[in-house]
């Protein structure tokens, strides 16, 4: 059944400066701003959990991987598959999958939605 596809729900939204997430219907004319800093929120996914605000690790593994354009979505877009992708809670684990990234010329978002960095995810 997909999930996604019966019923329109709303996207997670967060803003990384202000350590912060919303839950919103997405807009025709882009992101909405953020109503602390007025900055423009970034498209998190259907299944992000957000850190505490006071854990600015977990955020800073947060901004990672929306700044690689990476989403938190379960295993397929329309929410058949919930088994959730995988995406790096620490500073630590986006630091080893940047180095990866660096050392062996994987993209930095692909490195990024691995669970193991030096394996390369097999499709399913």
């Amino acid at each position: 059944m997909c999930f996604y596809a019966m019923v329109h729900y709303k996207l997670h939204y967060a803003c990384v400066a202000c350590r912060v997430s919303f839950k919103r219907f997405p807009l025709d004319g882009g992101d909405p701003p953020c109503p602390n800093c007025g900055r423009a929120l970034v498209c998190a996914g259907h299944d992000f959990a957000p850190p505490p605000r006071r854990d600015t690790d977990a955020w800073s593994a947060v901004a990672a991987v929306l700044g690689a354009g990476l989403r938190y979505e379960g295993l397929e877009p329309c929410g058949c598959g919930k088994r959730p992708r995988f995406r790096p809670r620490t500073g630590a684990e986006v630091r080893a999958r940047l180095a990866v990234a660096a050392r062996t010329g994987v993209p930095v978002a692909e490195a990024l939605a691995r669970r193991d960095p030096a394996v390369p995810e097999e499709d399913d």
